[in-house]
């Protein structure tokens, strides 16, 4: 099955990882591979101390304040490429593809590439794609579509990330 979490509301990567917590409760194995994405969060720490979760960053810090460079494409390249090994050794039961929708967004991957992923893709595989702005052809492809959608934010009043709450 194909999932898709998207929107401009908190809460898609950590739908997605709540997903492979109770995957990984349920004995099964799940890849997650972050897209756009170089830094430790809290997060990592507790999928680090689950056996059956693996997590791979296929970013730096963060480009989105700045334009990407060339670096970026290679790394969400070679994020792509990497997850198609995943897929094709079907060790996993759970993908998930964090914020794979802002490297479609950022043209740091081509879109064919990524619904090839999806036909590539076995049933028995739970394969997640999060991240704002999922173009209309991968909420197409998809089983299961989540519009996660902003309707207040404490950010707007001044409250800045918190740790254990946002990273």
């Amino acid at each position: 099955m194909i999932q898709v979490y998207t929107g401009n509301g908190k809460g898609k990567t950590t739908a997605a990882f709540g997903l492979a917590l109770r995957a990984a409760g349920a004995g099964l194995n799940v890849y997650i591979a972050q897209f756009t994405k170089g830094s430790c969060c809290s997060e990592h720490q507790a999928l680090k101390k689950n056996k059956n979760i693996k997590l791979e960053q296929f970013g730096r810090a963060c480009f989105i304040r700045n334009k990407p460079e060339q670096m970026d494409i290679e790394l969400a390249q070679k994020g792509l490429k990497r997850v198609k090994e995943v897929i094709t050794c079907k060790n996993y039961r759970v993908i998930i593809l964090d914020e794979i929708n802002i490297a479609l967004k950022f043209k740091l991957v081509r879109l064919k590439d990524v619904l090839d992923l999806i036909r590539l893709t076995p049933k028995n595989i739970e394969l997640v794609l999060t991240g704002r702005y999922a173009p209309m052809q991968l909420i197409q492809a998809a089983d299961l579509v989540s519009q996660i959608r902003e309707v207040k934010h404490y950010y707007v009043q001044g409250v800045k990330a918190r740790r254990g709450i946002e990273f």
